[in-house]
């Protein structure tokens, strides 16, 4: 059964993200161009993920914007059309542990890399949100805003946002306190309230700086080993 998209907003009326740099490179002859973005950065626990996206040159889907302007449910009706649309997608994760052990470059860099493995094609050109190249280490093309500017990475965006959330509302049974099905991890004022009074569960980036002063109820803090101290070991 499809799912029907709910009639866009007022407030999103004329902030649909464009494919006008995506239409250049296909005309230089880069067919297969990438739009990739990040969701989870900024989370206290859970992974932090990365959403990529091939679309097609010949057919549209309406309705997209950033993930970040649309409700839960409009990205959750957007997400079935979206697989269907797109020539290739895929979402890369990296774990709320490989958070901790490698820090959050490194991670998002991993993420990033399991994203473009899944994707089942070699790309000719990547466009990505920000002003980061977390990725191909200076490859990709950095869009400022991209999310709301290029239609691949809103795609993206969509993408690797409701996989994220759909992995943190799966996690919130085992962890009622925390209200994961909500916040998705992010630091709310119920979340905040749990951790304060539970310390943090086995899905918390432990090593984050706001688990200073935190109760700790068994679950080892975790403390990734300085790599200048290494040196000298």
């Amino acid at each position: 059964m499809t799912t029907v998209v709910p009639p866009l907003r007022n407030a999103l009326q004329g902030k649909a993200p464009s494919l006008s740099r995506e239409r250049e490179l296909w005309a230089e002859g880069k067919d297969i161009v990438v739009g990739m973005d990040e969701v989870g950065r900024g989370a206290w626990a859970g992974p932090v993920s990365v959403g990529a996206a091939v679309l097609p040159q010949n057919r549209r889907v309406y309705k997209v914007r950033d993930s970040k302007m649309l409700t839960e449910p409009e990205r959750e009706a957007l997400f079935d059309r979206l697989t269907d649309w797109c020539i290739a997608w895929a979402v890369g994760h990296a774990s709320h542990r490989e958070c901790d052990e490698l820090g959050m470059s490194a991670a998002l860099t991993l993420a990033g890399n399991r994203a473009l493995g899944g994707l089942g094609v070699a790309s000719d050109h990547l466009l990505l949100d920000g002003n980061w190249d977390f990725v191909s280490g200076g490859e990709a093309e950095l869009l400022i805003r991209g999310d709301a500017r290029s239609l691949s990475i809103a795609a993206a965006s969509i993408l690797a946002k409701v996989t994220r959330d759909r992995i943190m509302r799966a996690e919130a049974g085992h962890y009622p306190a925390y209200a994961f099905e909500g916040n998705k991890g992010y630091p709310g004022p119920i979340h905040k309230a749990a951790l304060h009074a539970l310390g943090p569960s086995t899905i918390h980036r432990r090593s984050w700086v706001f688990m200073d002063g935190l109760a700790w109820t068994g679950i080892k803090r975790y403390q990734r080993p300085d790599p200048q101290q290494r040196l000298f070991d």
